[in-house]
């Protein structure tokens, strides 16, 4: 009697990115949609359809919307921390890279607006809100190490820096993209000077002269308008 011997099944390369790149076009379907019309907006049906795929196979990667949304504030909030990274980490010093990681976040988070309320700040119940508190502590955290490190050269008076990190998030929050942020048109220069305000009042209100926190703000490297 012959013996056959059987191989476990294994996803070859291309099938395995095939499964990625179709599990990224969800996230974009949903972000697209969060983007339009905020959380209430990213429904699986809808989704599918912009992704161009049945709902049913939206669930084999998602057992629920709220798993798809919490993939979603996840992705968007890893991108946007390694842009503030980066651009704060190529800056010279450590006021520099305080301001330039303000500057970063505030002005990402105005070129996405809808976007950026909804995954940070827009009201939600349940798992999503607690998917984004995380981001919301990432963010924080980010900054409170830039003022940290600013501290530690002398170049920042002593305060609480995690209490200061959560205060200029909140700034730039409310001063740019939320219910109280004035109406804004698609207009560059605009919004850069928005964004350069923003940053100049979080650098003063941590304790930065007027003339050096006017300086870090015209240094600061902005990211171009999509």
């Amino acid at each position: 009697m012959a013996i056959h011997s059987f191989m476990p099944y294994r996803r070859t390369e291309s099938i395995v990115r095939r499964l990625a790149e179709r599990e990224e076009a969800i996230i974009a379907a949903a972000s697209a949609a969060a983007a339009e019309g905020g959380m209430n907006a990213v429904q699986i049906v809808p989704v599918a359809e912009r992704a161009g795929i049945a709902a049913g196979t939206v669930y084999r990667y998602f057992a629920s919307k709220d798993d798809l949304i919490g993939e979603m504030v996840g992705s968007i909030s890893m991108r946007e921390l390694a842009a503030m990274r980066a651009a704060a980490d190529a800056a010279p010093g450590p006021l520099s890279a305080l301001a330039t990681a303000i500057a970063t976040f505030a002005a990402r988070a105005l070129q996405e607006r809808r976007l950026s309320w909804a995954v940070i700040a827009e009201p939600v119940d349940g798992e999503v809100g607690a998917a984004r508190l995380e981001f919301r502590k990432a963010l924080a955290a980010e900054i409170e190490k830039r003022i940290r490190a600013a501290m530690a050269g002398g170049h920042l008076p002593d305060q609480d820096a995690a209490i200061a990190a959560a205060a200029v998030i909140g700034a730039v929050m409310e001063g740019l993209i939320g219910p109280l942020a004035p109406e804004r048109s698609n207009e560059a220069v605009k919004n850069r000077e928005a964004v350069q305000m923003v940053t100049l009042l979080a650098l003063r209100a941590l304790g930065i002269i007027d003339a050096r926190a006017r300086g870090l703000v015209a240094q600061a490297r902005l990211p171009e308008a999509p």
